[in-house]
């Protein structure tokens, strides 16, 4: 059953979920938003992944990148972006209801992974029957969400995108998460049930990851004194209303479950260390880092561009620090639109003569595009419909976006650029190019075809 509920939807998963530990719950309610209208191949999916606080509508925490006339454009893309478990905008959490006892879960729900984070998501997947993704994208948790995704090969991902994330939780990172638990636990009122529980240990634990979040010049270009005084200081005055501004949106029993779902990333776990993991995806990667980022410093992204075999390495100028993944949307759109161009023009799969023939002669349901002019057809062709380059873009309704579709011309120039055509107006994914067109099927096929006429413009 889904329930609307203002901009989130509850997807309502009626059947047990089995966690890492060997503990499960009862069933999950997964909350997520969605904009945009999925295309009728079903491929133009950006799938977001939110970082420790977010919730699930990715335009309002990332103005700028996603939203209409923005990179990611609810005009050109199906965006989702699903709450992740132990958060408490929807999802099921410590602030959910416990079936065996009928009151809040409180400390008494299970901990979880970034795996089990990430296994709630691919039953959301699953419920909306999404198996390709154009897009892939996170920054800090949410990275680590898209890297054990793209791992999990459950999907078809076009692009992966990470920005201001690593391959593991770092000594560093478990550290602070301790620091900041021990904030929680210190406020007595941290073990209530109530809505106010644990909130000054709350917001003292917001003011530490607050210092690691921004740099050295942010704070001093920014919450400086200049007046001599000796209390009230701006930076104190900072710390104290993000704080409160936390407590008001966020529990702090999800923000204690969530600082020990970080700890657990680490994508070499049970897959033969983190550099045999990250070789394994042959996906292409767009790996960011922001300046002056003191929570996941540069190395770490560093460390990923070295063992994704298809990925290329960005650093942002920036004087935010971690926060600059959120931030600096101007700069990281200018990246995605790049990358995004680029592998678009490098993806046009292909079909040689060979295959073509055993496809021919299986009478596997499938469609023949020729591009070629009528009068070229004249003189040799292999067959199938023909739709001259000229007019692809209006033929393009005609063209299957279920089967698998063969575009071929005299020597693949032509049927390349039409298949760029295609999928820049309809995403087609299912599009492939005969390798070297006629003059192969000619050479390795069928010699008596006779196909060198008065023409030469491939």
């Amino acid at each position: 059953m889904l329930v609307k509920m203002s901009e989130i939807i509850i997807y309502n998963h009626n059947e047990p979920f089995l966690l890492e530990s060997g503990e499960s719950l009862a069933y999950i309610d997964i909350a997520y938003s969605t904009s945009g209208k999925l295309n009728a191949a079903r491929n133009n999916v950006v799938w977001i992944c939110h970082a420790l606080t977010a919730n699930s509508d990715a335009e309002s925490w990332w103005p700028g990148l996603v939203g209409h006339g923005c990179v990611i454009d609810p005009d050109k893309y199906f965006i989702v972006c699903s709450n992740v478990l132990g958060s408490c905008y929807g999802t099921t959490g410590p602030v959910s209801i416990n079936p065996t006892t009928s009151e809040l879960y409180g400390l008494d729900f299970p901990q979880f992974t970034v795996r089990d984070v990430v296994n709630v998501q691919l039953l959301l997947a699953s419920h909306l029957n999404i198996n390709t993704v154009e897009l892939l994208m996170g920054g800090s948790f949410g990275g680590s969400q898209a890297l054990e995704l793209a791992l999990s090969k459950n999907w078809q991902i076009v692009h992966l995108l990470l920005i201001a994330t690593g391959a593991k939780e770092t000594a560093w990172g478990i550290a602070i998460h301790e620091t900041q638990r021990l904030a929680l636990t210190a406020d007595a009122t941290f073990t209530d049930t109530n809505a106010d529980a644990g909130a000054n240990g709350l917001k003292a634990a917001r003011g530490i990851g607050l210092l690691t979040y921004r740099t050295f010049e942010a704070y001093n270009s920014k919450q400086t004194d200049h007046d001599g005084r000796t209390d009230n200081f701006k930076a104190a005055s900072y710390i104290q209303h993000q704080g409160i501004k936390l407590v008001k949106r966020f529990h702090s029993h999800c923000y204690w479950y969530l600082t020990k779902c970080l700890d657990t990333h680490h994508v070499g776990r049970g897959r033969g260390g983190l550099e045999n993991a990250l070789s394994q995806l042959d996906i292409p990667t767009t790996i960011i880092t922001m300046e002056g980022d003191m929570l996941i410093p540069e190395s770490e992204q560093k460390y990923l561009a070295r063992y994704i075999r298809e990925s290329v390495y960005y650093k942002i100028p920036s004087s935010y620090g971690h926060d600059g993944f959120l931030i600096e949307s101007k700069a990281i759109g200018d990246i995605i639109q790049k990358e995004l161009t680029k592998n678009k023009q490098k993806i046009i799969k292909e079909i040689t003569v060979a295959e073509l023939k055993n496809l021919i002669d299986s009478k596997v349901d499938f469609q023949l595009i020729d591009v070629r002019e009528e009068f070229e057809c004249e003189i040799a062709t292999i067959g199938g419909e023909l739709i001259p380059l000229g007019q692809i873009a209006d033929q393009a309704s005609v063209i299957s976006s279920e089967k698998k579709v063969v575009v071929y011309c005299r020597s693949g120039r032509r049927s390349a650029d039409a298949i760029k055509k295609l999928q820049q107006l309809n995403g087609f994914e299912n599009l492939f190019n005969l390798k070297g067109g006629m003059l192969a099927w000619a050479d390795e096929i069928d010699p008596s075809i006779e196909i060198n006429g008065p023409y030469t413009n491939g």
